[in-house]
């Protein structure tokens, strides 16, 4: 189970070291890792991917009063999205050449 979450933030460099700090928190409740994404145009634009054990445990996460303060002082700027994702394939084509 993957949850998207977009927001945005007001200077990345101050948001990531507050994220990291925040890994016991979302290991606790079953996050298995995470990648996170900047928008090539807007940087400050941030779309997380975070892979849970189950989107129940992730639930009890997002209500962690734990969450809402790392992202206040990491500078989150705006109510997060949250989207529930289910993987459906993935496909490599490295090494493949263009017809």
């Amino acid at each position: 189970m993957y949850l998207i979450v977009q927001h945005t933030v007001g200077d990345y460099d101050a948001w990531k070291p507050a994220f990291d700090e925040h890994e016991s928190v979302r290991v606790k409740y079953g996050c298995l890792g995470h990648t996170i994404y900047r928008d090539a145009d807007k940087p400050h634009n941030l779309t997380i991917f975070t892979r849970w054990e189950s989107r129940e445990r992730a639930e009890e996460f997002a209500h962690d009063p734990s969450l809402a303060e790392t992202m206040r002082r990491g500078g989150v700027t705006n109510e997060p999205r949250f989207t529930w994702v289910d993987e459906a394939e993935t496909t490599s084509y490295a090494g493949r050449r263009a017809a």
